[in-house]
């Protein structure tokens, strides 16, 4: 039988076959990730935006910020508002319609880190306490989907995010109104950087950044995401088969040094943006 149809016909037999030669269909070891690649600025009318590849799996993140009114019961603080969008454009298997199950337990994903891990504090999008906040509206679309969304959300969240500029804000005395500058502009303060490394289980192994496929066969996955101190901020487990303590252990291990070369990817290219 020709590779391609044994591929079709006996998927998990044909991922076990390169599994015990300790690498994948795609040539990667079991423990690389793919290439990835992030620009920010891409969106124009967006008030900070970056676009992220890991491998083939594409994701956009947009953030716009409008006035609210802060919470009645924490008038110091304003709001972060993530939505994952996982169109029929980017894969076959999604559908036109409402969110589906995978996009809305990504948003919900993305709502709790944004909370656990404090990236961008609340109280420093407090224009006026207790009559002006900012929202921070953060739209991150799928354009490609391949696996891994969430490390690829995460990841683009953190550039959107340090890409973002807001204009000065004062309210006029005799009007009451907010008037805005745009030509005064300064960076939102990130506070932290989370960045998420996801795993999958094959049988006793553990393989990192699985593609599309490789999430459909694997028995259980995690994502581990660690701060720029080596601090855990979420560990997600939805369900699949378990993970030990040792395991579990090497994963985080792994996770931390993910961490180092995203970090260092987008430090790098923070700067080569601040300076042109």
């Amino acid at each position: 039988m020709a590779a391609g149809g044994f591929r079709t016909v006996e998927p998990l037999e044909y991922y076990r076959r390169f599994l015990k030669e300790n690498c994948r269909p795609d040539g990667r070891e079991l423990g690389e990730f793919r290439t990835t690649t992030v620009n920010v600025g891409s969106i124009t009318t967006a008030d900070g935006s970056a676009l992220v590849k890991l491998g083939n799996m594409t994701v956009i993140c947009g953030i716009k910020a409008e006035f609210a009114a802060p919470p009645v019961d924490s008038s110091n603080k304003g709001y972060i508002v993530p939505n994952v969008d996982l169109p029929p454009l980017c894969s076959s298997r999604f559908r036109p319609g409402p969110p589906g199950e995978e996009a809305q337990a990504a948003s919900q994903f993305m709502a709790d880190l944004i909370e656990n891990s404090q990236v961008v504090r609340k109280e420093d999008l407090c224009i006026v306490d207790g009559k002006l906040a900012w929202v921070l509206y953060c739209d991150i679309i799928c354009l490609d989907y391949d696996g891994n969304l969430l490390d690829a959300c995460v990841c683009a969240l953190l550039a959107a995010l340090k890409n973002v500029q807001l204009p000065a804000v004062r309210i006029n005395e005799e009007t009451g109104l907010a008037e805005v500058n745009l030509k005064e502009k300064t960076a939102l303060t990130v506070r932290k950087e989370p960045v998420a490394a996801s795993f999958v289980l094959f049988d006793s192994l553990v393989i990192v950044d699985p593609t599309a496929e490789e999430e459909d066969l694997a028995t259980g996955t995690v994502t581990i995401v660690t701060d720029e101190e080596g601090k855990l901020c979420s560990v997600h487990k939805p369900g699949g088969s378990a993970l030990m303590g040792a395991k579990l252990q090497d994963c985080i291990g792994r996770a931390k040094t993910r961490h180092k070369e995203v970090k260092k990817l987008l430090d790098t290219l923070i700067k080569s943006v601040e300076g042109t």
